[in-house]
């Protein structure tokens, strides 16, 4: 946050003759400027005293700084003539000359005068000082290694690191470096690259970090100001769904809805039943559905192209409920209400294992992050971990989870959710064996995790949808209200340019979309002619939702102004609705 960027090296700086800066002003007559703190150059001028004059609009900006920074974005730009000019003109010095000092001291290898310059700068935390010293001292330990100045470097190990170094740990590093400092090319680096000059500027780039902003303005920080302006406005875009190259300088920047995919570009009919489940993988190529007619679907999600059917995966003998997606996209498992879930290879359609247990259905189905062993939940309302062969490697007793239950396992492998209650969402730590609750007021139908894995958005019986931060202490971040919830499962997703919205199915056949941070209802998507049970929202297109209906029928949504993928019509006009045909 507006400190320095090691993958970018400070520029080389070169004085600039007389002659080069008369033509740039036909005011005033330019001196030769001369280098200034880390890499930047200044002018010769007589010190002006410190404005406290403000511009701006509200007059809420210093003249000052806001001087200082530009003069900083013109050297670190490169261009050297216009910022020595600006401190020249403006007579505000970009860095004052103790800095100057300390940075030619430290180029020059003045290792015991640049410490004590140290103490003029103006650092007035005792452990930053501390760690100046060090990286200075530590700098010259490496340089007398590299020039095979053994003894020389281990007094300044002894007389000068050891008294200021505070932790052991960088002392026995140090130390270590003696007893291989025969070795050519040790630490990782060559010896002509210790004692170069780059060696040195990236030692002024570290102290930089601990020194006060206002005594050396930190590197990039106008770019930063800038970023975060943007940053704002992007979030305050209610309707934001595209990538940043929208975004200008030039002015305000706001979208319309014609970001929001709200178009159907395509109608997948393949399912001769209600479809209750479906999810994109996480690489955006394909997008899999569970349905009432016991089947499951991959898709092929091709870009600019229609979405085809891949694999029909026939096996189960009732109702699919839900998929999940292997880490590396390769395998899908499938989860049917007769207690039994199935593992498919992708690129074939195989029916790689079937997991069972005698006496017990599994209900639920997550992968561990390595994806080398699945999790299940299970109608005892225990959860049990599984290698890919189906052995069971470890199980969690008690009240777990419910048998309509999401499962979710984060990508490190430490939490396991699920519903354990009707009313309450376990958090479990398999490692620790912590167990946090988000407790509801009422019945819970479903669940989601955001990709940062940050927030859960939960679905309710009560017609609501909340959306909980997971992270640290558990706390409500806001509501969504307006779809219709009142006798099926219905499931919801995070989505769009940084997940910034929400996405609902419906009872009344519509899908909802809210803003995610405002909780404002943004649009209602009508197509369908049943219960839009489930939404997935493209993770690698912001622009692709996919919702999956009782109407049989699988929608794709695109741009408006984007040409339909496919020419199609509900067969007979028939509506389904959970199995009641209407």
């Amino acid at each position: 946050m507006g400190g320095v960027e090691n993958n970018e090296p400070v520029s080389k700086r070169v004085k600039v003759s007389l002659g080069d800066l008369g033509g740039l002003t036909n005011t005033s007559t330019c001196t030769e400027p001369v280098l200034n703190g880390l890499g930047g150059r200044m002018a010769k001028s007589v010190p002006t005293p410190e404005y406290k004059e403000f511009i701006g609009a509200n007059g809420e900006i210093k003249k000052v700084e806001f001087v200082r920074i530009i003069t900083k974005a013109l050297y670190s730009l490169g261009y050297e003539k216009s910022g020595a000019l600006l401190e020249q003109e403006s007579g505000i010095n970009l860095h004052p000359s103790e800095i100057n000092l300390f940075r030619d001291q430290v180029l020059g290898g003045k290792w015991d005068e640049s410490v004590a310059t140290l103490t003029k700068i103006g650092i007035v935390d005792e452990n930053a000082l501390k760690s100046a010293s060090f990286l200075i001292f530590k700098q010259k330990f490496l340089e007398l290694l590299g020039n095979k100045r053994v003894m020389d470097a281990l007094n300044t190990l002894r007389h000068e690191i050891t008294p200021i170094c505070i932790d052991a740990k960088k002392l026995h590093e140090l130390s270590s470096y003696v007893v291989c400092s025969s070795q050519n090319g040790m630490f990782g680096f060559s010896c002509k690259e210790m004692v170069s000059q780059s060696g040195r500027l990236n030692l002024l780039e570290e102290v930089q970090k601990l020194l006060p902003p206002a005594v050396m303005v930190p590197e990039r920080r106008l770019e930063h100001l800038v970023e975060q302006a943007l940053n704002v406005q992007r979030k305050d875009c209610v309707f934001h769904n595209s990538l940043d190259g929208s975004l200008s300088l030039y002015s305000d920047h706001q979208c319309g809805k014609d970001q929001i995919p709200s178009q159907t570009l395509q109608i997948l009919q393949d399912h001769s039943d209600e479809v209750w489940f479906l999810q994109f993988s996480s690489n955006g190529k394909y997008l899999a559905s569970a349905s009432n007619d016991k089947t499951a679907i991959i898709w092929e999600v091709p870009e600019s192209e229609e979405v085809s059917l891949k694999h029909k995966l026939i096996g189960h003998e009732q109702s699919i409920v839900t998929v999940a997606w292997s880490p590396d996209d390769g395998q899908l498992l499938t989860c049917g209400m007769e207690g039994v879930i199935r593992r498919w290879d992708v690129s074939t359609g195989a029916c790689l294992q079937i997991y069972s247990k005698a006496g017990i259905g599994l209900i639920s189905c997550g992968w561990s992050p390595d994806g080398k062993y699945i999790f299940s939940g299970l109608t005892d309302k225990s959860i049990c971990m599984w290698d890919l062969g189906g052995k069971e490697h470890k199980c969690w007793k008690g009240q777990r989870t419910l048998q309509i239950s999401d499962m979710v396992v984060t990508k490190n492998g430490k939490w396991i959710m699920s519903i354990c209650r009707e009313s309450a969402i376990l958090l479990l730590d398999r490692e620790a064996s912590i167990e946090k609750l988000i407790e509801e007021d009422t019945t819970i139908t479903s669940f989601s995790l955001s990709k940062d894995e940050k927030f859960l958005l939960v679905n309710l019986i009560n017609q609501e949808i909340h959306l909980w931060c997971v992270v640290g202490d558990l706390k409500l971040i806001c509501i969504y209200k307006g779809h219709k919830r009142r006798r099926f499962v219905i499931r919801s997703c995070f989505g769009g340019y940084e997940q910034s919205f929400i996405a609902s199915g419906s009872e009344d056949s519509l899908v909802y979309l809210w803003h995610r941070y405002t909780g404002e209802l943004i649009e209602t998507l009508s197509g369908h002619s049943g219960t839009v049970n489930c939404v997935s929202w493209n993770p690698v297109d912001p622009h692709m939702l996919a919702s999956a209906s009782d109407d049989r029928t699988i929608r794709i949504w695109g741009l408006n102004g984007v040409t339909q993928r496919r020419n199609y019509s509900i067969s007979n006009g028939v509506v389904h609705c959970n199995g009641n045909s209407q």
